[in-house]
C-alpha cells in the first residue's frame, strides 16, 4: 500500500517505510544489506551532506540531510530484526550522554567559554570510558588532516603541545627541510607524512581547520583549471597541447577573470 502524503512528512511514516523495504514482500536490495554492507553507504552521504553544506544550498541540504538519515534509521531497523537495540535505545543514549556531559546546563558546574565546554567534554569522555590515554576514542576513519587535527587537539589539552606559532613554524621548516633531502621513495613517504602532520599543527594553532582550508583550495583549483580548459577552447586550443608558460598565461587570466 502507498503511502499518503500526510505519511511522507512524519518520522513513523518514514520508519514504516523502511520497515516495508526490509520485508519480505519489499525491496532485494534493502533487504539483503547489512551493517557491514551499508558502510561505504553512509561515508558516501556523509560527504554528500557536508559538500551541500559547503556550496550554501539549503534544498540540496534538506535533501541530503534525509539521504543521511535513511542510512541511520537503516541500521536501526537492522539492530531492530537482529535484536541487537531499538531506536529508543539509541535515543537514550544520546539523551543521557547530552545530559551527563552539559553539567554546565543540567547541574552545577560551571563553563563560560565554549573552550571550557570542550575540555569538559573531553574529561568527561575520557572518566566514562576509562581511557588512561589522552588520545583514545579518536576515530582513524577521519580524513587524514582531520585525524591529525583531532590527535592534535587532544594531546594539546593533555600539555603537549608548541606554546607559540613561532615554534610550530620551525617544525615546520625543520620537516620540510628532512624532506627535501629524502633519498629513497619510503623515506619521501615518511617525511612528507612528518612535514603534513606539522603543517595541519600549524594551522591548528592558527585556528584554520587543515581538512576544510584543504578542501576549499581543491574547490578554487577546479573552478580555475576548469575556467582555463574553457579559455583554451574559445580561442580553439586543445588544453592538452599548449606549453607550460601558455597554461600558466591562461591560469593568470582565469583568476583575473574572478
Amino acid at each position: 500500500m502507498t503511502p499518503n502524503d500526510r505519511e511522507l512528512r512524519t518520522f513513523a511514516g518514514l520508519r514504516r517505510i523502511i520497515a516495508t523495504l526490509r520485508g519480505p514482500n519489499g525491496c532485494p536490495w534493502d533487504h539483503v544489506q547489512t551493517h557491514e554492507s551499508l558502510r561505504p553507504y553512509l561515508l558516501e552521504e556523509a560527504s554528500e551532506t557536508l559538500a551541500a553544506l559547503d556550496s550554501g544550498d539549503r534544498e540540496l541540504l534538506c535533501e541530503e540531510l534525509g539521504d543521511l538519515l535513511l542510512e541511520l534509521l537503516l541500521h536501526v531497523r537492522i539492530a531492530e530484526e537482529t535484536g541487537e537495540f531499538r531506536l529508543a535505545d539509541v535515543i537514550y543514549s544520546i539523551a543521557g550522554k547530552l545530559v551527563r556531559r552539559h553539567p554546565h546546563v543540567f547541574g552545577e558546574a560551571v563553563a563560560e567559554t565554549p573552550e571550557a565546554v570542550v575540555e569538559q567534554w573531553e574529561e568527561l569522555k575520557r572518566e566514562e570510558r576509562g581511557d588512561r590515554s589522552a588520545l583514545s576514542g579518536v576515530p582513524e576513519a577521519l580524513p587524514a588532516l582531520a585525524y591529525a587535527q583531532a590527535l592534535q587537539r587532544r594531546a594539546a589539552r593533555a600539555g603537549f603541545t608548541w606554546e607559540t606559532a613561532d615554534q610550530a613554524w620551525e617544525a615546520l621548516d625543520e620537516e620540510l627541510d628532512e624532506l627535501r633531502r629524502a633519498e629513497t621513495t619510503e623515506e619521501r613517504r615518511e617525511e612528507a607524512g612528518d612535514a603534513l602532520f606539522a603543517l595541519a599543527n600549524l594551522a591548528r594553532m592558527l585556528d584554520a581547520d587543515a581538512e576544510e582550508s584543504l578542501r576549499a583550495t581543491c574547490r578554487r583549483f577546479t573552478r580555475l583549471f576548469q575556467r582555463s580548459e574553457t579559455l583554451a577552447a574559445e580561442r580553439g586550443r586543445d588544453y592538452r597541447d599548449l606549453s607550460l608558460d601558455e597554461k600558466l598565461s591562461l591560469w593568470q587570466q582565469a583568476k583575473g577573470a574572478g
